[in-house]
């Protein structure tokens, strides 16, 4: 798989925030009502992700984006119907996942679905979709054995574990000058497959493995997650008598942040690594600047910044949310758009069985990447990037797989 391949290509943006029209009923094929549509039916596009909680910033991210998607459909007025975004807050968790999974395919009027965001959430979703025959698309969920679970209706438009963990290896080895990692997961589907990822590559890069230990999330970060803050001062406690001259951590970032601080208030002078769960600018608020500064953070989200057609999406982003977009934010963009683009061909009447069939086809050019699958319902072509926090602020630094 062709790693170096980055898309460049971007649909026309259209300018300012519009305002999304309400639906007035809900059927079985779509509603109708009174809502300026001309008689057109309403169809919805749910959302599922984090929308409370410590780690809710890159489920938001990514429903605003989402959001944006749909209101430019609507107001460029060429679809056959309305559409609109229900979002369902699954907090993150595998445990909040099947009850917001089923307010979405409860409701009749949900044509698809793009998320869930976390990786356990879309495994304990997949079953419930899949049986519901609603299409779920993940704009973020990257464990690797997600599509191994006979999940007929789950997509993943996003670079695995593989495409991420194994050059993070490979650069904080080989570029960073690490050369004794300690590795540690925080016990979630997510971050035991990138830590399991990573670890596989590490002696390959010349890397040795320091120690590593499991973190479990905090209550402060997921609700009813079974960590304690307190385990931080004893795991930095464990990474300094372990002799590592780096750590890498597979979580997000709400953890991370309570993590690198301990690590710092303990002495331990060495790099820092993290991957995408931890690549939003709310790590480096609850860790501090001076604790975060130097942080590398590896993502499959690409730097719409620096993308020369991403001037317009961040404009139009800004102008309807009054904040930048964040990690994710133009990944679900280009998902939504996908699944609009089959909508569309879908005409006047789409089922959800139809939206299903039409998407294992689907080859939409977004602004972040080329959304074609390949049979196992992954990208045909994955990439990841790197960052780093320079003064306080997260940085791009290039294609990982580029940089080493």
């Amino acid at each position: 798989m062709d790693r170096k391949f980055i898309v460049r290509a971007a649909l026309p943006i259209a300018l300012g925030a519009v305002a999304l029209t309400a639906c007035s009923g809900s059927s079985g094929s779509g509603s109708t009502g009174n809502n300026g549509g001309g008689g057109k039916k309403t169809y919805t596009i749910g959302f599922q992700g984090p929308l409370s909680g410590g780690n809710a910033a890159l489920g938001i991210n990514e429903k605003d984006g989402a959001q944006l998607a749909i209101d430019q459909a609507n107001a460029k007025g060429d679809l056959p119907f309305k559409l609109q975004l229900k979002p369902a807050d699954d907090q993150g968790s595998a445990d909040g996942s099947p009850p917001a999974a089923r307010s979405l395919i409860g409701d009749s009027n949900v044509i698809a679905v793009v998320g869930p965001s976390f990786s356990g959430a879309s495994d304990a979703a997949g079953k419930l979709y899949s049986q519901a025959n609603l299409l779920m698309v993940t704009p973020s969920a990257t464990l690797p054995d997600l599509v191994n679970h006979g999940f007929t209706t789950f997509y993943r438009a996003v670079a695995d574990d593989f495409a991420q963990g194994p050059p993070d290896a490979d650069y904080l080895i080989k570029k960073a000058g690490a050369k004794k990692v300690f590795l540690i997961d925080d016990t979630t589907d997510y971050g035991k497959g990138l830590a399991s990822a990573f670890k596989g590559e590490l002696s390959k890069a010349g890397g040795k493995l320091a120690g590593s230990d499991s973190a479990p999330q905090t209550s402060t970060c997921i609700p009813g997650a079974t960590g304690s803050t307190s385990q931080y001062p004893s795991e930095a406690s464990k990474v300094k008598s372990s002799g590592a001259d780096s750590v890498f951590y597979a979580g997000y970032y709400c953890d991370f942040a309570l993590l690198a601080k301990a690590l710092r208030n303990a002495g331990f002078k060495g790099q820092l690594m993290s991957g995408d769960g931890s690549d939003d600018s709310k790590y480096v608020q609850g860790a501090g600047a001076a604790n975060a500064n130097g942080t590398l953070l590896s993502c499959q989200c690409s730097d719409i910044a620096s993308n020369p057609n991403g001037a317009s999406f961040i404009s139009a982003y800004k102008s309807a949310f009054h904040v930048d977009p964040g990690a994710y934010s133009a990944e679900s963009f280009d998902v939504t758009n996908a699944v609009i683009s089959v909508l569309k061909g879908l005409g006047s009447n789409p089922t959800r069985q139809a939206v299903v069939s039409a998407f294992a086809s689907v080859n939409y050019q977004g602004l972040t990447k080329a959304i074609t699958f390949g049979s196992d319902h992954n990208l045909k072509v994955q990439t990841a990037f790197l960052y780093k926090v320079v003064n306080g602020k997260i940085t791009y630094v290039g294609d990982l797989s580029k940089l080493v």
